[in-house]
């Protein structure tokens, strides 16, 4: 594999244009440093004075010297900035990739476990890949926060769970990073009769232990689809259990804000909305670290439900709009479709889907997917809108089932709406000016 970094994209005008630096170009080193990915890049660019090999195309190989300012960038995008990714070596019992369904496209199957991700984007870890000189990278360029996939903090117990034989190292490793100064946000994805119960009570007091330097710990549902043939069997938390969690949730969180000034332990929305308990208000998530986890998702969708419900106006223009979601979203989004049914000309049904794609185990709305949504709404009289929710779909608005917002409207013949929230739910439902994104 070639050294550096490849240029994709020069910005006129820039630092790198007014060197000579051209697309194709390889950026090897910066102050001698071997350039592997963007992160070395970010990191020795703060140096305000640069000595930088490049491999020209034609063979050539320059060194410029660059005077800039500490927080001044060379005006340079790259090629697969984070090649060769670190791949999940992980055999773990629950793991939702292992259920995926056949005939996805492949990077569906592809289980990354890569530290700069991590760092870089958010994406949660395991650490049984990184060795010596990765947790000491991740010291010396400060890669803060992390987040980190825990599970459990007994080692015979991980190694079981993950597969893997490394995977006993955690507290070690979390030890390690704690005295580097690296704040880590941790998970748990939670197994009835695995690692719940004591071994649960277990993780969470030593996790605590290394507060602050771990900032948060989500505990989460295990997910399971009905693509579980040869697997390791798994079940699902029943009504009084996901309770019994979310009342030893709340206890943890009053203990440890006497102890640590924080609630450090938070449950996932799935729990509440299985159990039927009240979701917390804003306050108990704080800063909301553990967003991006499904964690504090609903409370936001609340309270902005409330900022915006008496601005609802009293009347519009005749107009029957179909919202669809999956079972768990039923108790979330049944006031907002009661609330909109009380306007004058505005006929809104809530339609609740079942999961049969993956199997009715999955209730959560963002993993509905177009082939659910088509079959399930058909003979269905859908109005002059479907409003689906935006968290189903990726980035680039295709469902998981590689069918995008656009195909599913032309097969429907009905306008289709993507909603992230009650705003933009309330904004499409009463057809303002008539438009609709995706």
């Amino acid at each position: 594999m070639p050294e550096g970094l490849e240029v994709h994209e020069v910005q006129p005008g820039s630092i790198a244009a007014e060197m000579g630096v051209d697309p194709g170009d390889r950026i090897l080193t910066i102050n001698g440093a071997v350039l592997q990915d963007l992160i070395d890049y970010r990191f020795h660019l703060t140096d305000e004075h640069l000595r930088v090999e490049v491999a020209k195309q034609d063979g050539e190989e320059w060194l410029l010297d660059i005077v800039k300012d500490y927080d001044e960038d060379l005006g340079m995008t790259f090629n697969r900035p984070f090649a060769d990714v670190f791949r999940c070596r992980n055999r773990c019992l629950f793991c939702f990739v292992d259920q995926m369904p056949p005939g996805l496209r492949p990077p569906l199957y592809v289980k990354d476990d890569d530290y700069r991700l991590s760092f870089w984007d958010g994406n949660f870890i395991t650490l049984t890949n990184a060795g010596t000189p990765e947790l000491q990278r991740i010291a010396d360029q400060r890669l803060s926060p992390l987040y980190i996939s825990v599970h459990t903090t007994n080692p015979e117990l991980r190694r079981r769970m993950m597969g893997h034989p490394r995977a006993g190292h955690i507290m070690e490793q979390l030890a390690f990073l704690s005295s580097a100064g690296i704040e880590m946000h941790t998970q748990v994805v939670l197994v009835p009769e695995l690692n719940d119960g004591a071994e649960l009570r277990r993780t969470v007091a030593e996790l605590a232990a290394l507060w602050p330097a771990v900032r948060s710990l989500a505990v989460v549902p295990v997910g399971r689809t009905r693509f579980r043939d040869g697997l390791y069997p798994i079940r699902g938390f029943t009504r009084s259990e996901a309770r019994a969690l979310v009342l030893q949730v709340v206890d943890w969180q009053e203990r440890y804000r006497r102890e640590l000034g924080t609630a450090f332990v938070y449950a996932s929305d799935e729990f509440y909305l299985v159990s039927g308990s009240a979701v917390p208000e804003a306050a108990v998530y704080e800063d909301f670290p553990q967003m991006e986890n499904g964690v504090g998702l609903v409370r936001l969708f609340l309270d902005e439900w409330r900022d915006i419900r008496d601005e609802i106006p009293d009347a519009v223009s005749s107009r029957r709009v179909t919202v669809v979601t999956g079972r768990l979203g039923k108790s979330v989004l049944a006031p907002v479709v009661h609330r909109l049914n009380r306007v004058a000309g505005l006929n809104v049904e809530l339609m609740v889907l079942n999961n049969e794609f993956f199997g009715r185990t999955v209730t959560v709305s963002g993993l509905l997917t177009a082939t659910d949504i088509k079959e399930q709404v058909r003979g269905v009289i859908l109005g002059d809108l479907l409003i689906v929710p935006k968290s189903a779909l990726r980035d680039d608005g295709v469902f998981l089932d590689d069918i995008s917002l656009n195909d599913l409207e032309t097969a429907l013949g009905v306008p289709v709406a993507a909603a992230a929230g009650p705003k933009e739910l309330v904004h499409y439902a009463l057809g303002d000016k008539g438009e609709k994104t995706h």
